[in-house]
C-alpha cells in the first residue's frame, strides 16, 4: 500500500511528493512499451527505431533518477536514520538489479532496431517485463518506507538537489518531452506545483511549444 503525501509543497520540508509523481512515468512507460515491441512487425526497421528512442528516453531517465538517489539521498539517510540502515541498504542491492536489467536491454535493443522481427521482439518486450517487476517492487518499497524517512530527514534543499543533477545531467532537447511524460497523469494542484518549481522561460516553453512537441511524441511513439 503506497503512502499518501502532501501534494503541496512546503518551506519547511522536502516534497516528498514529487517523486511518486515522476514514478508514475516509470510505470506507465515500462507497461506501454513492451506491448508496443511485441507489435512491431518483421523488418519494420522505422517503427522500431521509433520505440527503440522511447525505450533508450525511460532508461536514461531512470538511470538519473537512481544515480540522484545513490549519490545524495543514501547517504543522507545512512547517516541520519540510522534505525532504517538495513532498509537503505535493501534500496541499494534493489538499484543493483534494476541496473543489470537495463544493461542488458542495450545490446538486444541494438540488434532489434536493426534487424526487427517478432522473435526478437518478444524477447525484448519480455526483459523489459522483467525489468517493469523489478522496478514495480522497488518502487512500491521506496514509496512505502523510504519517502517518510526522507520527509523527516532530509533537508529542502538536499531533496531539490535530487531533482536538479537529474536536469543537469539529460540531454537539454529532451526536457519538454521528459516534462510532459511527468504531466500527463499530474492532477492541478500536482501540476501547478511541479510547474512553479521551474524558472518561469522554462515554465513558458514547457506550457506552450513543449506541450506541443509532447503531444507529437505521444502520437509518435503510441500511435495516437
Amino acid at each position: 500500500m503506497t503512502t499518501t503525501f502532501s501534494t503541496t509543497p512546503t518551506a519547511d520540508r522536502p516534497w516528498v511528493h514529487e517523486m511518486v509523481i515522476v514514478h508514475r512515468v516509470f510505470r506507465r512507460e515500462l507497461t506501454i512499451l513492451p506491448r508496443l515491441v511485441r507489435e512491431v512487425s518483421d523488418d519494420d526497421t522505422k517503427r522500431a527505431a521509433t520505440l527503440a528512442g522511447a525505450v533508450r528516453l525511460v532508461l536514461g531517465g531512470l538511470h538519473h533518477h537512481h544515480t540522484g538517489e545513490d549519490v545524495i539521498l543514501w547517504p543522507a539517510l545512512l547517516e541520519r536514520a540510522a534505525p532504517s540502515t538495513g532498509l537503505v541498504e535493501t534500496m541499494q542491492a534493489q538499484h543493483e538489479v534494476v541496473e543489470g536489467h537495463m544493461a542488458r536491454v542495450e545490446p538486444l535493443l541494438q540488434a532489434w532496431e536493426k534487424s526487427p522481427t517478432t522473435a526478437r521482439g518478444a524477447e525484448l518486450a519480455d526483459l523489459l517485463d522483467r525489468l517493469a517487476t523489478a522496478l514495480v517492487e522497488h518502487l512500491d518499497l521506496e514509496e512505502r518506507e523510504i519517502l517518510p524517512l526522507a520527509e523527516r530527514h532530509v533537508t529542502v534543499a538536499e531533496w531539490n538537489s535530487l531533482g536538479e543533477q537529474g536536469i543537469d545531467e539529460m540531454d537539454q532537447k529532451q526536457l519538454p518531452i521528459i516534462f510532459g511524460a511527468i504531466l500527463e497523469e499530474c492532477a492541478p494542484e500536482e501540476r501547478r506545483a511541479m510547474l512553479a518549481k521551474l524558472p518561469l522561460p522554462v515554465r513558458l516553453v514547457v506550457r506552450t511549444v513543449g506541450a506541443w512537441q509532447y503531444r507529437r511524441y505521444v502520437t509518435r511513439v503510441r500511435g495516437r
